[in-house]
C-alpha cells in the first residue's frame, strides 16, 4: 500500500465522499446524505487521500459551545486495519480542539474502533437541560441522534451513542 495523507476537504472531493458513502448506505450501516447537504458541510469534512483517490473520510459537526460529534467516518474497505480510520479521528479531534471544544459525540456500531480512542459509552443526559431545549430546536438529524429523541431510534438500533472528553 501506498502511503496517505489526511487534509481538509474541498468542494470537489464531494462526489467521492459521495461515492465511499454509497456501499454503506446500501448495506444499511450509513444513512444516505443527499449531495446537497455533503456540499453544504464541506468545510466540517476531511478526507484521506492516496495517489490521488480518497480512501476515507470523516467530519466534525459542532453541536454545541464545547460539544462536537464525529460525522461519517468511513473507509475504503481495502484500507481498513492500515490506520486511515485512526489518522481521520485524530485530525478531527486535533480541529475540535483548534475550535475549543472540550467534547466529542459519535453515534456507531464500532464501538470497539471508538473505545480503543478514549471513546465510552454515554447514558441519555449528557447536557443541563436548559441546553437540551436550545438542541431541541436544532432540526439537525445527528442532533436528535445525540439528544437520543424517539423519532430518530428507528435509524440508531444497534448503534452506540459514545462521548470523549479531549
Amino acid at each position: 500500500m501506498s502511503e496517505y495523507i489526511v487534509r481538509p476537504a474541498r468542494s470537489a472531493d464531494i462526489i467521492g465522499i459521495r461515492n465511499l458513502l454509497q456501499p454503506l448506505v446500501e448495506k444499511r450501516i450509513l444513512l444516505g446524505k443527499d449531495l446537497a447537504v455533503l456540499y453544504g458541510a464541506v468545510q466540517e469534512f476531511v478526507v484521506a487521500e492516496a495517489d490521488g483517490v480518497l480512501i476515507g473520510c470523516g467530519a466534525l459537526h459542532v453541536i454545541w459551545e464545547d460539544l462536537g460529534e464525529v460525522r461519517t467516518l468511513l473507509v475504503s474497505e481495502d484500507w481498513l486495519h492500515h490506520g486511515v480510520g485512526r489518522a481521520i479521528v485524530e485530525r478531527l479531534e486535533e480541529n475540535a480542539r483548534m475550535l475549543g471544544l472540550t467534547r466529542l459525540f459519535c453515534l456507531t456500531f464500532e464501538v470497539e474502533f471508538f473505545g480503543r480512542r478514549g471513546f465510552t459509552p454515554i447514558g441519555e443526559q449528557v447536557v443541563d437541560p436548559d441546553v437540551y431545549s436550545q438542541l431541541l430546536r436544532s432540526g439537525d438529524a445527528g442532533v436528535e441522534e445525540f439528544l437520543d429523541l424517539a423519532h430518530v431510534k428507528p435509524n440508531t438500533l444497534g448503534n452506540t451513542r459514545m462521548l470523549k472528553v479531549l
